[in-house]
């Protein structure tokens, strides 16, 4: 049972069923992405705990696999005491799935290098916090996910303006934001870990990406980083994922700064910026390692075979019945690729598809980067316009 269904859900879908299994797709509003791939599907609101434990009871699923945070994920362990797998398991997914359990697990518990953070449950709180962390800083609701509800604060005068938008983007009910020093960083990457149930835990290739209001719009595979950085990166990476337990792929975010590797933060499923995995960078994409791992199907090892880089294909209005023009413009190029999520409604920023580029080793990845977002750019979305 996948419990949110949006294009990296689909992703795993597809790379469930190619090794024979039977899936229920799981998402708040009818014919999300996964669901149009899946065996069956179910719409219910997932933070309410009575749905979410009726439609566990009514499939008694083998595995749950959360793709969101949105859900009621405290009902995770009683799911486990039933016997049922929750990937990675039910405390990863709790601490993950709220950005103040995962940083006081690394900063305090783990004593990893984190920017400096406090927490705020008021606007009046976030004030203080401002003053303490300093200015520059960011704002982000504990729960949320693409940048929802997270913003910059550079001066006094944008508090109350990030305090509102944190509100009006958080997922669930919870008030609570954590505010976030700037670290002097030159590169953000996606380390993608894969644990295993009867095997050692791999990292992938490391990830760069590029982030606009939190959310990330192009990565690239792979991204240029010291050996020293790397190995730091894997051991924070490797100690993180082993207090939290389970098994399965898990994108872990660092920042590289001139003075070591920073830990951002860690999603417990596969990652949007390892989207570009889908350029087939890897021997096993993300969702391929994923569903191996949740499996128990061994991974024997993970390597790259191409460079890549993709970018994100986004909405521009509000709409719905999406179309999609200039896709012939934009596969034009050799080693060119276009994935449509199939979303049934549009926003601005929504992402709705993603621009993939894929080249030998040794090409440069910069390069393909500019011909991944020149690609993105190509491809025109028409739809149904709603006020």
């Amino acid at each position: 049972m996948l419990l949110g269904s949006g294009e990296l859900g689909k992703e795993f879908v597809i790379a469930a069923k190619r090794l024979g299994q039977w899936v229920i797709a799981v998402d708040s509003y009818d014919d999300a992405p996964a669901q149009q791939v899946a065996d069956g599907r179910e719409v219910i609101d997932m933070l309410d705990g009575r749905a979410l434990d009726a439609i566990v009871a009514k499939h008694r699923p083998d595995i749950i696999v959360p793709e969101i945070e949105a859900i009621r994920t405290e009902r995770f362990y009683d799911y486990e005491k039933q016997g049922i797998q929750v990937v990675p398991s039910a405390r990863a997914a709790n601490f993950t799935m709220n950005r103040k359990a995962i940083r006081d697990l690394a900063a305090r518990d783990l004593g990893l290098r984190t920017a400096n953070y406090r927490y705020a449950s008021s606007l009046e709180e976030l004030r203080s916090a401002v003053g303490e962390v300093g200015l520059p800083c960011v704002v982000k609701p504990l729960m949320s996910s693409s940048g929802k509800g997270q913003s910059t604060v550079r001066s006094e005068a944008e508090i109350e303006a990030a305090w509102s938008y944190s509100q009006s983007g958080k997922r669930g009910d919870i008030a609570e934001v954590i505010v976030e020093a700037f670290v002097a960083f030159h590169t953000e990457i996606t380390l993608l870990t894969v644990t295993q149930k009867n095997g050692p835990t791999l990292f992938c290739p490391p990830i760069g990406h590029r982030q606009e209001r939190g959310d990330y719009q192009e990565s690239w595979q792979p991204c240029r980083i010291s050996p020293e950085q790397l190995l730091e990166a894997q051991n924070i990476a490797g100690k993180v994922t082993e207090a939290l337990t389970g098994a399965g792929i898990w994108g872990v975010e660092f920042f590289l700064a001139d003075d070591g590797v920073y830990f951002s933060e860690l999603s417990p499923r596969p990652h949007d910026t390892g989207m570009v995995t889908l350029a087939g960078t890897q021997n096993l994409s993300e969702f391929e390692l994923h569903a191996r791992a949740v499996l128990g199907l061994p991974v024997p090892y993970i390597t790259l075979l191409r460079v890549g880089a993709s970018a994100v294909i986004l909405a521009d209005r509000v709409g719905n019945n999406p179309s999609f023009d200039g896709l012939d413009a934009a596969l034009a190029e050799p080693g060119s690729d276009i994935r449509i999520f199939g979303k049934p409604v549009m926003r601005p920023y929504r992402r709705m598809g993603v621009a993939l580029m894929s080249g030998e080793k040794g090409n440069d990845v910069d390069e393909l980067k500019r011909q991944a977002i020149a690609n993105a750019e190509k491809v025109m979305i028409k739809c149904d316009e709603t006020v």
